[in-house]
């Protein structure tokens, strides 16, 4: 996948010479595969000396950083409505198309799996209590000002909550690694005790228990400049990506809501989906479901929050009220998703469901009225 790395510049050099939009759309979605594998890498790496949980939120982090780069630029151009499509599909495709792809791809390959329920239950609750949040400048909609207000006071609560979630989050994973660890170094002692009665020889150090085990291609500090430099290059493509898919969309006559909903959020959240698709084949469904639902939480309590403060910040007419049509789709892929990861186990045929629910909905949303 490394010879995508070409239309890189070529993409560049496409925005720069102002080529046909459907060109420069297609060029700068393939240039970001192969970002997206070398993200996958790294954080591999990083979920090495971190844990699998803090693994998968950062690199839900880094996935979402574009989103939130170029949030901000098309705040700055007026792309209000464009922007709450894309957040609404991100949050629809992370948890139906990214997750069903997950869950699939390591089904069909080892049968049913299972993943560690205590911090996938947490990223659940956070996942719903945001959805809930978006619903309510729907129901309370009154005017724009209204809006706006009550959309920047549900941005700062959910600021706050999603601080709190990740404190959770880390405290219990350290909790989780210290008891795990021990569990090993115990289980070594045992086995070296009882080789030392049976051969007369004193057992190895516990010390060099760590030395056992298998270490990553990459260091911390090269896996951390690697996600900083994929995550800045990502930025850049995403914003050409932005800028080409209204024209691109108008080209191939799709109304502005699909484009918005699953043609700009389905390739943005490339890196997220084949992230977590390597770590389902390797059947580290942990670490696979925390990039999605992680990402997915982020989107909701926190980057489409800061997108709110950063357009009152502009005095610009952001806000968290969605069209029905995309609450509606928000929570069917929770509902769903929820129902199925409730047994903390996983198979390809409930992969196969959701991602047979993202395509009902894109049907749905193909359909709209391009007014």
């Amino acid at each position: 996948m490394n010879w995508l790395l070409i239309f890189i510049p070529v993409a560049f050099g496409l925005e720069h010479e102002h080529a046909a939009p459907t060109i420069t759309f297609a060029t700068s979605a393939l240039a970001i595969l192969p970002l997206a594998a070398l993200m996958g890498k790294a954080t591999e790496a990083l979920a090495h000396y971190l844990g699998p949980h803090f693994g998968g939120m950062l690199c839900g982090s880094m996935g979402n950083a574009p989103e939130l780069i170029i949030g901000i630029a098309a705040l700055n151009h007026g792309l209000i409505d464009m922007l709450k499509s894309s957040i609404a599909g991100a949050i629809i495709g992370n948890l139906l198309f990214g997750l069903g792809l997950s869950m699939f791809a390591g089904g069909i390959k080892r049968g049913t799996q299972s993943f560690d329920g205590r911090v996938i239950s947490i990223h659940s609750a956070l996942l719903v209590l945001g959805t809930l949040s978006l619903i309510v400048p729907s129901v309370f909609h009154v005017a724009a000002d209204t809006d706006r207000e009550l959309s920047l006071h549900i941005s700062v609560t959910l600021l706050i909550i999603y601080a709190a979630g990740i404190l959770h989050i880390l405290l219990n994973e350290r909790a989780a690694v210290t008891d795990s660890h021990q569990s090993v170094i115990d289980d070594v002692a045992l086995e070296q005790r009882r080789a030392a009665d049976i051969e007369g020889v004193p057992g190895l150090s516990l010390d060099r228990v760590a030395d056992l085990e298998e270490k990553p291609a990459w260091g911390r500090n090269t896996a951390l400049a690697v996600l900083a430099c994929v995550a800045s290059t990502l930025a850049m493509l995403s914003d050409i990506l932005t800028g080409s898919v209204q024209p691109a969309a108008d080209a191939m006559h799709l109304n502005p809501v699909f484009a918005g909903v699953f043609l700009l959020a389905l390739i943005g959240n490339i890196p997220e989906y084949l992230n977590a698709y390597t770590f389902a084949r390797k059947d580290q469904m942990t670490l696979a479901l925390s990039i999605n639902l992680g990402a997915t939480t982020q989107l909701v309590l926190l980057v489409a929050p800061v997108l709110v403060i950063c357009g009152a910040a502009m005095e610009l007419d952001m806000n968290l009220l969605f069209n029905n049509f995309e609450l509606v789709a928000i929570l069917l892929s929770v509902t769903v998703t929820r129902t199925l990861i409730a047994n903390n186990r996983t198979t390809w045929f409930e992969g196969l469901l959701l991602m047979g629910l993202y395509t009902v909905l894109g049907f749905g949303f193909y359909y709209l009225p391009k007014s």
